[in-house]
């Protein structure tokens, strides 16, 4: 089955707030090797003007990918989860993720098309704070393996 490409344009309802946690944040940077202070320790952050402990720069996927999943389980558009692959990811920051941070995504379809037998999918995922404050888009490129 190929994808849709009228879905092109089509934005999502704002997802349930996330609140973003310390020891989130910490782990996260643990996980990846993000030694830098500012990321595990509130007084270093603080030094540096940040309310809290700053997320590492990839900090979003954790939300972002949650909130794909009203595209990517949107059965109108066809994706076959399966044969899904992540392609590619960018980050265009208004300003950084912070411990207590409660953050919403907006998900839009950006582009599909379908080439080769394959269904290749953008998508940028707005993330912006309960009050409404941007913090970051993200956008993602995903590729739906065709099936020969």
């Amino acid at each position: 089955m190929s994808l849709d490409p009228s879905f092109v344009g089509r934005t999502y309802p704002p997802t349930a707030p996330y609140q973003v946690g310390r020891e989130k944040i910490r782990e996260f940077a643990t996980a990846i090797g993000a030694t830098d202070a500012a990321h595990h320790d509130p007084v270093a952050a603080q030094a540096l003007g940040h309310p809290d402990v700053v997320a590492p720069p990839t900090f979003p996927v954790i939300v972002t990918m949650a909130a794909s999943r009203q595209i990517i389980e949107d059965p109108a558009l066809g994706v076959d989860y399966s044969r899904l692959v992540h392609g590619d990811q960018r980050f265009a920051y208004t300003r950084p993720v912070v411990a207590g941070d409660e953050l919403v995504c907006t998900n839009t379809i950006e582009d599909v098309s379908n080439r080769g037998g394959h269904g290749f999918l953008t998508t940028r995922t707005d993330v912006s704070t309960v009050a409404g404050e941007p913090v970051v888009a993200v956008w993602a490129r995903y590729v739906i393996r065709g099936e020969g």
